[in-house]
């Protein structure tokens, strides 16, 4: 009788300790022999569906369609000479019929415009020409088309259903909650244009008498406020322009504050000796993108003694990769103020925006029409020469790409 009482227990132990192991899938290698040997499949899958979705999904993660990743599909499935594409913004003057834009947008691949010179025909004639630039672009990558609408001297796009903006000057006499509804009401007259970026704020500082900084204090370009309240300003501006759809690129990158000559018209006085990485000036413009994430940062023309006395910013390393992108941790995307500038007038035109895209920047913004060929012929040579540079191309596409898509502009397969 304890002999069988004992065996009594011991069988129910085994029982237990079977069951306990089939339910935590402790003897799944059974099952997996018998779905090799083709045996008892109808059991098998009545009694291990639960464990083969477990594994599933251990197995299939989810795939990742954040913009970036999609961004980078959509890269590597073009050429290197539609990735150099990405990397322009070229310009259509007013009075020039788009189709000008034809064979740069089509054949070059171009996947920026820049809206330049006196529109006054209002938000209808613009939108024509924005619609009509669009329908030479791919229908999954279309155009980013960009204007100055700063406000005051620099409003390039007027007319019926363009309000006349203040100066940023007046722009900073108004409270940022009154500045960020502006901002709303005017990035939805670039909507209605069919211009999605609006190259503004400008975020310098001014340092020296105002009369004599030729490029900001003499045109009211800045908010004419401490560096303070400049960021505060600028956050304000690029928040209400994403309001209303629109992106913006935050200006001139490290300041234009404390240099006398403007950077488009002349390559003098345009060394600047006081800014340093770690003043209030270019600190202006890191609280802002902190703060705002601003879909671009437009580099300057100047060069600046205290932190790269060889290059200009646009050219700088130190400043875009190793300051903007390293220490602030800045992924959009590095423009440049416009390549075909007189501060440049003394580089090879072709090696205009390799030296940027070079020195880790990603969007060469040109305002002259002569200037857009050679800037491509240069970047596509460079890339089927260097491959260190062909990795770089296709960086600044993926952050170009990113931006599109965040935008709608665009979206991968």
């Amino acid at each position: 009788m304890v002999v069988a009482a004992v065996i009594c227990v011991l069988a129910l132990a085994l029982a237990g300790t079977v069951a306990y192991g089939w339910r935590t899938g402790a003897f799944d290698f059974l099952r997996g022999a018998n779905a090799a040997s083709g045996s008892g499949t109808g059991a098998k899958n009545a009694a291990d569906g639960g464990g083969n979705q477990s594994l599933n999904r251990i197995s299939s993660p989810k795939p990742d369609d954040s913009a970036a990743a999609q961004a980078r599909r959509l890269v590597s499935a073009m050429s290197m000479t539609e990735r150099v594409g990405q990397l322009v913004m070229v310009p259509l003057f007013a009075g020039t019929d788009p189709s000008a834009l034809a064979s740069t947008i089509q054949n070059d691949h171009a996947g920026s415009v820049l809206i330049i010179g006196n529109w006054t025909g209002g938000t209808a004639s613009v939108k024509a020409a924005a619609d009509q630039l669009q329908g030479y672009a791919p229908s999954g990558n279309r155009l980013i088309i960009a204007t100055d609408q700063e406000g005051g001297q620099v409003q390039h796009l007027t007319g019926t259903g363009f309000d006349v903006m203040p100066s940023a000057v007046e722009q900073g006499a108004m409270g940022t909650d009154q500045l960020r509804a502006s901002a709303k009401t005017w990035g939805s007259q670039l909507t209605a244009a069919g211009v999605n970026v609006d190259l503004a704020p400008v975020l310098g500082t001014v340092t020296v008498d105002r009369a004599s900084n030729a490029p900001i204090g003499a045109l009211n370009r800045d908010f004419g406020l401490d560096a303070a309240g400049n960021a505060a300003h600028g956050v304000a501006f690029v928040e209400g322009m994403r309001d209303a759809g629109v992106e913006t690129s935050v200006k001139h990158y490290p300041g234009l504050g404390a240099v006398t000559g403007n950077t488009d018209f002349t390559a003098e006085g345009i060394l600047d000796t006081t800014t340093t990485l770690d003043g209030s000036e270019i600190g202006a413009f890191d609280t802002a993108i902190r703060q705002s994430s601003p879909a671009m940062v437009m580099m300057s023309l100047a060069t600046y003694q205290a932190i790269d006395p060889a290059n200009p910013a646009v050219f700088s390393s130190a400043i875009i990769e190793k300051h903007l992108r390293g220490d602030l941790g800045y992924d959009g995307v590095v423009t440049s103020d416009s390549l075909s500038a007189e501060a440049l007038s003394g580089y090879d035109a072709t090696q205009l925006g390799v030296r940027m895209v070079e020195a880790g920047g990603d969007l060469a913004c040109i305002g002259q029409v002569d200037y857009a060929e050679p800037i491509l012929r240069g970047l596509n040579m460079q890339a089927s020469a260097d491959e260190a540079f062909a990795k770089k191309v296709t960086e600044s596409a993926v952050r170009v790409m990113t931006l599109k898509i965040r935008m709608g502009l665009a979206q991968a397969k």
